[in-house]
């Protein structure tokens, strides 16, 4: 493909020339995005459709933004490889999806017992986590964004009842990053896979249990049909943020008008998917217990939740001292971000929402 160029509207002299040269045209674009997310796939690959749609209609077409579906042009876990590469201009997934790159881009995504969203976007746009996260992009010439936020992500789909900690070893769990870091030292076979691959691996006894989003996706993808014990909450994914991950050097040659509308779409995108969320999962939950027959369970056992608090602990504690010096930075800032945020999360939210669920029940 042909890559093209922006031109400056103004007119250029020339030396020696009779006339100035005629004002010439700003030359349209057209961006590939990549995503990990099947087609029309609710809230993500959805907002990922929109996010590009609003690019397109806010520069009037200027910027096209062309989507391509998981394994439309890529497989949909080689995605920022594809930008990285050049075979695509962005790429739109989950930044722990690619820890191997590393281990510090799981903190752009969901950290096991760490941030909500809020506290999330509280420390990547006001307390120094873009920064933080460019340091990392910038190895690999590429800039991230949050584009997405799926609120605290259900614990998990599972063939039986989890009534213990013993009954997690030797489980075959699909979970990616550093909650399924935690999961691994609880004792499961932790593996990771792309959203449209979850089904038959559980459908084959691949697998015994998956987590992916919440109801709003795990509906869509029918994992209610093999498995029907559904934890409804996460301690490994309390908010999990999607990314727009765009070619660097592109991105800084466009016009700063577009670049401001690239990065200001992707924040209503993060707050639009949000929203879409959280309108969405207690819908698709009710259809799950109410019309499929899954059991719901609030929460994991405590021996269990114990457990994992200390493996987290654990996991954390060696990424701050034994990374890389860029992972290290990164661990040390999210860290003392959030010992700020929970304060006003847990000092404040908390003892509203407890008042609510004891004494307010209009209906």
């Amino acid at each position: 493909m042909e890559r093209r160029k922006f031109l400056t509207g103004a007119a250029v002299g020339t030396a020696g020339a009779a006339l100035a040269a005629p004002a010439v045209a700003q030359d349209r674009i057209t961006w590939r995005m990549v995503t990990t997310w099947p087609k029309n796939f609710p809230g993500l690959g959805v907002g990922a459709q929109r996010l590009a749609d609003r690019i397109t209609a806010a520069t009037d077409g200027q910027l096209t933004v062309q989507v391509y579906s998981a394994g439309e042009m890529v497989p949909p876990l080689q995605a920022l490889d594809a930008v990285i590469d050049g075979s695509a201009e962005m790429s739109h997934g989950a930044a722990y999806y690619w820890q191997n790159k590393s281990v510090g881009l799981s903190f752009f995504t969901g950290v096991p017992f760490g941030m909500t969203s809020r506290e999330l976007t509280a420390w990547v746009r006001f307390m120094g986590g873009q920064e933080a996260w460019d340091e990392i992009y910038d190895q690999f010439g590429v800039q991230g964004f949050l584009s997405g936020d799926t609120g605290t992500q259900a614990g998990g789909w599972f063939r039986n009842e989890i009534k213990s900690l013993d009954d997690v070893q030797g489980l075959r769990f699909r979970t990616p990053g550093l909650g399924g870091q935690v999961w691994s030292r609880l004792g499961a076979s932790v593996t990771n896979m792309a959203a449209g691959e979850i089904f038959q691996a559980l459908q084959n006894n691949t697998l015994d249990a998956a987590e992916f989003v919440g109801p709003y996706n795990d509906l869509a993808l029918g994992f209610y049909q093999v498995a029907k014990h559904y934890y409804t909450s996460s301690f490994v994914e309390p908010g999990l943020a999607t990314e727009l991950v765009v070619d660097k050097a592109k991105y800084q040659a466009l016009p700063a008008n577009l670049q401001a509308i690239v990065r200001d779409v992707c924040q209503a995108e993060y707050d639009e998917v949000a929203s879409d969320m959280y309108a969405n999962d207690p819908r698709a939950l009710k259809t799950l217990v109410n019309e499929h027959g899954v059991q719901t369970y609030a929460s994991f056992p405590d021996d269990l939740l114990e457990a994992a608090g200390t493996a987290a602990e654990e996991i954390l504690t060696e990424i701050r001292e034994g990374g890389d010096a860029l992972t290290k930075k990164t661990a040390e800032s999210y860290i003392a971000a959030l010992n700020i945020l929970r304060t006003r999360t847990e000092g404040t939210d908390m003892g509203f929402i407890e008042a609510r669920r004891k004494y307010f029940s209009l209906s």
